[in-house]
């Protein structure tokens, strides 16, 4: 069986915390020769390296941007400098913070450190963590790989994430960057915090595809795993969709099983229940 998962939300808890219950499915899996890829929104720079002493047979990263497979990289696209000067000097133009997003790190506009932290807590409270423990977040500390002061008009971009002002600078974004594939995280509808900006025809979904066709594996025997939005295409691709009690509304619906909340040790027992580990 291949097993794809997401991880924030999924491998990580809503509070940044690796469950040590997730960390044993995941080896546990492999040992009985499952194979386990993680599809995230990240790119490789975001990896902390807890993440990756669990052990992954590959990665899906950047929404689709790129495949990794047994350490040989299958596919990469990334935005081209052209765009990249295009999203800078219109998040200037508009006052928007933003960040980068590289296997090379994460690079900060210069006050995205201090407007995100609002939009962080948000966040951080929407998916159930106390307020109180948002009070004194540090931007750096959420972001692995972030640094600031680097040159942002570059080539080796999987995306862009930018804070909104308002839900309308997304709406704007959808008609300045017809060229790109935008989206927005963070919360649904009118409540998202970012908006994102990547290459045209990437999601996580069409990586899956690939991914499969490379190992000559059919959906049929894929099991997905997340807990946002984000994740419905992948959980439809796959052959089983999980998700957690804890997990979006809308991502419920679509899923064919449901285990406990990401911090309740959902993580292993959904795969207890299909009897991988």
């Amino acid at each position: 069986m291949i097993v794809f998962t997401d991880v924030d939300g999924t491998i990580y808890d809503y509070s940044g915390r690796l469950p040590e219950g997730t960390a044993y499915a995941i080896k546990k899996m492999r040992e009985n020769s499952h194979k386990v890829f993680m599809v995230t929104g990240r790119s490789k720079a975001e990896n902390k390296p807890e993440l990756l002493d669990i052990g992954f047979d590959g990665m899906i990263g950047g929404n689709g941007s790129y495949i990794e497979v047994d350490g040989k990289v299958l596919m990469h696209k990334t935005i081209s400098l052209e765009q990249c000067r295009h999203i800078v000097e219109w998040c200037r133009s508009r006052n928007i913070e933003y960040y980068e997003e590289s296997n090379n790190g994460l690079f900060a506009s210069e006050g995205f450190c201090e407007s995100a932290k609002d939009a962080i807590r948000k966040y951080m409270t929407g998916k159930g963590m106390p307020a109180d423990e948002t009070e004194d977040i540090d931007v750096r500390a959420v972001f692995h790989g972030l640094v600031e002061g680097e040159r942002l008009v570059r080539d080796d971009l999987n995306k862009v994430s930018f804070l909104l002002n308002s839900y309308q600078d997304y709406l704007d974004a959808l008609i300045e960057f017809a060229d790109m594939e935008v989206g927005s995280w963070g919360g649904k509808g009118e409540e998202a915090l970012f908006g994102e900006l990547g290459p045209k025809g990437i999601d996580k979904a069409k990586a899956i595809e690939i991914l499969l066709d490379y190992l000559c594996v059919s959906r049929e025997d894929t099991i997905a795993i997340g807990d946002a939005k984000q994740d419905i295409v992948m959980l439809k691709m796959c052959g089983t969709g999980v998700t957690f009690s804890s997990g979006g509304e809308e991502i419920k619906k679509i899923a064919d099983y449901v285990t406990d909340d990401v911090d309740k040790d959902g993580f292993r027992k959904a795969f207890e229940h299909f009897g991988l580990i």
